[in-house]
């Protein structure tokens, strides 16, 4: 069963998401296994969102334990993400 994590960080804008990707990828998790599908957006207040599709949530857990501390390091509170079951995905 796929997962959709939708994230509403505040106060992250499109520096501090580039700065958490290049730390991710420093760290070897660019491209974390059981992620399906990773998007970033700005979202109506001006900063950036992201909306990911997970295999499993032991994979996103996974992947929270190198991505939480470089988060914190630069200040910036992910939160807590809205989880829910993806029912389908139409892609083109």
């Amino acid at each position: 069963m796929a997962l959709g994590m939708y994230f509403q960080p505040q106060s992250f804008g499109a520096d501090g998401y580039d700065e958490v990707i290049q730390r991710l990828e420093q760290a070897g998790a660019g491209s974390p296994p059981g992620r399906k599908y990773h998007f970033a957006f700005t979202g109506q207040s001006g900063g950036i969102e992201v909306f990911d599709v997970w295999d499993s949530m032991e994979s996103f857990e996974k992947f929270g334990e190198t991505l939480v501390p470089i988060m914190n390091e630069l200040g910036a509170d992910p939160g807590q993400p809205q989880v829910a079951e993806i029912h389908n995905v139409i892609l083109g």
